[in-house]
């Protein structure tokens, strides 16, 4: 059977971006922003890839992500592997949005506007300085700003600031933008794309892979990727082991302001504010445990609405005037699952980012083809061991 002409199209822009041959054959499970990176790495790699969603890609926590990619904001006290993990991810980021954008042929919004990571207190200004020191250990630019210096970055800033940590590395993307041009890059690529399959099932795995989807139709494979997020739980009686991996509901809010009226990506000891070149001001996030419901509630959005008019005034009576929820797939000690199955070197695991997702697709894309194609990982991969359960 010849292959359509849009398939043969794809075919030919796959050639074009220096993909060529066939190595082994992958199917990644989940078509969430881990799997599509996952995805579109291994095939610009050479292999043969399959990606399979219950639902749609990108529909779960990654569409629904603020887009930070703020590991030095995040990570405040541990520099662990963790933190190198982060770190290692973001200084990727540059040229891996440069290829994501020139494979999908679509553009979307990269914003490297730094933060600013905020404090009310003096005694506060003792961790920032801690933790301005054991970052530079690491090559982190970053300095604490006080006083009309800090005003004159951000002028809307409520005056009950003292300071703030200002990392000008840090940089924001737009979530369902970056995730659905991680989608046409795959396929353009030559992935082979199949979603809203409602149910897939592992029929085997021990000695070949075989999946099988509600309709019927079967996949096979050398490779089994797992990056299905807070669903890998379904997972632990297929493959007998413990995957402590648990959805949290995340509520977000989005405000209109004018462009420019903020500039930098504000963290406060309650949340985070983040302008986007659309005139909203995205603030996030209201945890709690849902199981996998994505409601939006007025207790969670209120829990954003009472704190944010402290980091900006302007704010204070203001309406949201959009509001949404996303599922955050969390571990059990708040570390991913990266990494192959203890006597299965065949099944490998992609899930539980929590809320980093965004920021570790890279770096966990990367993991992920080196381990298939057998390289060392430049970070040490113990702590994120999916058998450590």
């Amino acid at each position: 059977m010849k292959p359509s002409y849009q398939n043969r199209q794809r075919l030919m822009k796959a050639e074009k971006a220096g993909v060529q041959g066939m190595k082994e054959s992958i199917i990644i499970l989940g078509g969430g922003v881990i799997g599509l990176a996952a995805a579109f790495e291994c095939r610009r790699r050479g292999h043969d890839v399959t990606l399979l969603e219950k639902v749609s890609c990108g529909g779960q926590a990654s569409g629904a992500a603020a887009g930070m990619l703020a590991p030095f904001s995040e990570i405040e006290e541990d520099p662990d592997d963790f933190f190198r993990l982060g770190l290692r991810s973001l200084r990727l980021y540059s040229q891996w949005i440069e290829d994501v954008k020139k494979n999908s042929e679509t553009n979307f919004e990269f914003s490297n506007s730094g933060s600013l990571h905020v404090v009310y207190h003096e005694a506060d200004l003792l961790s920032l300085e801690s933790r301005q020191r054991w970052q530079g250990e690491f090559g982190v630019e970053a300095e604490i700003i006080k006083g009309r210096e800090l005003f004159d970055l951000e002028p809307k800033l409520s005056k009950d600031v003292i300071a703030a940590m200002r990392y000008p590395e840090e940089s924001h993307v737009y979530a369902p933008g970056y995730v659905k041009a991680l989608e046409e890059a795959c396929r353009n690529l030559g992935v082979t794309i199949k979603d809203h399959l409602e149910e897939v099932t592992v029929k085997e795995w021990e000695s070949a892979v075989l999946l099988q989807a509600k309709n019927g139709e079967t996949f096979t494979a050398d490779k089994l990727v797992i990056s299905s997020g807070a669903w890998a739980k379904e997972m632990e009686n297929v493959f007998q082991m413990n995957i402590p991996i648990v959805p949290i509901r995340g509520q977000i809010c989005a405000y209109e302001i004018n462009n420019g009226e903020v500039q930098h990506i504000v963290y406060s000891p309650q949340g985070y504010l983040v302008p986007k070149e659309n005139g909203s001001l995205i603030n996030g996030a209201s945890e709690d445990i849902a199981g996998f419901n994505t409601e939006v509630t007025k207790k969670g959005i209120d829990r954003l609405v009472k704190w944010n008019k402290n980091v900006f005034p302007f704010l204070e009576g203001k309406e949201p005037f959009h509001s949404w929820a996303g599922l955050r797939p969390a571990t059990q000690d708040g570390y991913p699952l990266i990494g192959k199955k203890k006597e299965a070197a065949h099944i490998i695991f992609a899930a539980g980012h929590y809320r980093n997702g965004i920021l570790l697709s890279p770096v966990t894309a990367e993991i992920v083809a080196d381990t298939i194609d057998g390289k060392e990982a430049e970070i040490p991969l113990h702590l994120f061991d999916p058998n450590r359960f």
